[in-house]
């Protein structure tokens, strides 16, 4: 190796380690970084509640297995007992249960299912984020539009039944609006499925045939996740933009002549942003529990109706694991939020968003 050949090489090391350093002490990440780290604490103090919440269902996962298989041998009822420390006191089946995390990412084994945690929750989450990603999506595209029309029409005919519709929307319970929808279902039937996610002959169906009769099941549901989110993210952004729109600066807008769409998509609309990014992020925190009604109404097999099961079956690790996977959406739809907001508005400083 050349002296010429030994300081380029030097550079580089030099270039990567300052650029290394860069990024690694850059604000955002530092900010990510603690963030994660405050989350993982927050997952450790959420399952040992949820293992202390537990205990108070009578009996343990073993009566209820023998309870389901009377048939069930003694030896796998022992088997099972000593795997998983049922005979012990709580906090030692945490522990156990918490040491085979961090060792193997093992998040334990349903006993009502007789599968792992880990392939119930992929299998039903994929269910879930299914049916309410595309909630979120109509519920953003048809919302934040007429929001906007309601500012800007403010106490004309079309803000008045605008506001009406929101009323109606906000006022009904999800619950209500599923029952709705399914007495709909129900008298303008078999045009509308209902239960469940595919057709009883979904398997012989060739694979354009799957893909429209699991959107055929998802209509309904998706109907009833998005109605109370529309009415809420519609008057959000009618209150939010009205408020920028009695701003002084709005005002100087209009008096040097700067045309009205100018003055609401540009200046307003994007000072007016601020509180839907917040709710962006908590839209996508509940992308996991905020359609359990749906989900049971519908009979749609998602995570939501799984960690219910798993409540009333005493399935321990199972409810566990579904509760621990809603924290964490939680948790990264925060920082998701914070992450958008200072995006958005590059006068927010980070270390203030606590």
């Amino acid at each position: 190796m050349t002296v010429t050949q030994d300081f380029t090489w030097r550079d580089r090391l030099k270039d990567t380690f300052f650029y290394l350093k860069a990024i690694v002490t850059h604000e955002t990440v530092l900010y990510i970084l603690k963030r994660l780290l405050q989350g993982m604490l927050t997952l450790f103090l959420a399952s040992v509640m949820i293992f202390f919440v537990m205990q108070f269902n009578p009996g343990n996962p073993a009566d209820r297995l023998l309870y389901e298989n009377p048939n069930v041998s003694e030896d796998v009822i022992r088997q099972y007992i000593d795997q998983f420390a049922l005979d012990q006191p709580w906090f030692i089946q945490h522990w156990r249960w918490f040491s085979n995390v961090l060792s193997q990412l093992n998040f334990g084994y349903s006993f009502v299912y007789s599968v792992s945690v880990q392939y119930l929750i992929v299998q039903r989450m994929a269910a879930t984020l299914l049916l309410s990603i595309p909630s979120i999506i109509i519920t953003w595209a048809i919302a934040i539009p007429l929001g906007i029309v309601g500012a800007v029409q403010q106490n004309q005919l079309t803000d008045r039944v605008l506001r009406v519709l929101s009323y109606l929307g906000q006022g009904f319970p999800s619950f209500i609006t599923c029952l709705i929808l399914l007495f709909v279902a129900q008298i303008t039937s078999p045009l509308f499925p209902v239960g469940g996610m595919t057709s009883i002959n979904h398997a012989d169906l060739p694979p354009l045939g799957k893909l429209v009769d699991i959107g055929w099941h998802m209509i309904l549901p998706t109907i009833a996740l998005s109605i109370t989110s529309f009415a809420g993210l519609q008057r959000l952004t009618r209150g939010s933009l009205l408020d920028v729109l009695r701003q002084e600066y709005i005002q100087t807008a209009r008096a040097k002549g700067l045309p009205e769409n100018r003055v609401i998509y540009v200046h307003a609309l994007r000072n007016a942003i601020n509180p839907l990014v917040t709710i962006l992020g908590f839209e996508f925190a509940s992308l996991l529990s905020g359609s359990f009604i749906a989900e049971f109404f519908f009979s749609w097999p998602g995570l939501g109706s799984l960690i219910l099961e798993a409540v009333m079956g005493q399935d321990v690790h199972l409810a566990v694991g579904g509760l621990m996977m809603g924290a964490t959406m939680l948790i990264l739809g925060n920082l998701l939020a914070d992450l958008l907001l200072r995006t958005v508005d590059p006068r927010i400083r980070l270390e203030n968003l606590q």
